[in-house]
């Protein structure tokens, strides 16, 4: 097999498209969340804490000297990401758990014996008459 046909092999798999999707749900996913986070979250929480701005909080550690830009620690902006993480991370587990439930119902009512065919009802009911039956 080619090194081509065994790439078009690959790329065509099922399991390929769907990693692919899920990558694009998952970066627009994201964008949405930060937005939650910016524009609807740290607002509230900066009017709690006195008009404190999280993304903008860092430590300096040395000031712009001319033309060099500040060296500074952006705490404030990995407070902002630790909480969309925490939000996609909490959303994750919210859908893995809906799609756990749905896949138990699935096996419980999948599990269920089918019933007996006429056929073996009707040879259960030869087996008990001939049991029945002295020798």
């Amino acid at each position: 097999m080619g090194f081509i046909s065994e790439f078009k092999e690959f790329a065509v798999k099922g399991n390929v498209v769907d990693l692919a999707v899920g990558v694009i749900i998952g970066a627009a996913f994201g964008k949405i969340v930060t937005s939650l986070v910016n524009d609807v979250i740290m607002p509230p929480i900066g009017l709690v804490t006195g008009g404190l701005d999280f993304s903008k909080q860092k430590w300096v550690l040395k000031a712009a000297e001319g033309t060099k830009p500040e060296t500074a620690i952006n705490y404030g902006m990995f407070i902002n990401n630790v909480i969309d993480f925490l939000i996609v991370a909490f959303v994750i587990f919210l859908l893995i758990k809906g799609i756990n439930s749905l896949k138990r119902q699935e096996e419980a009512t999948s599990a269920a014996p089918p019933a007996p065919t006429k056929e073996e009802i009707l040879l259960t009911e030869i087996r008990d008459l001939l049991a029945k039956k002295p020798l």
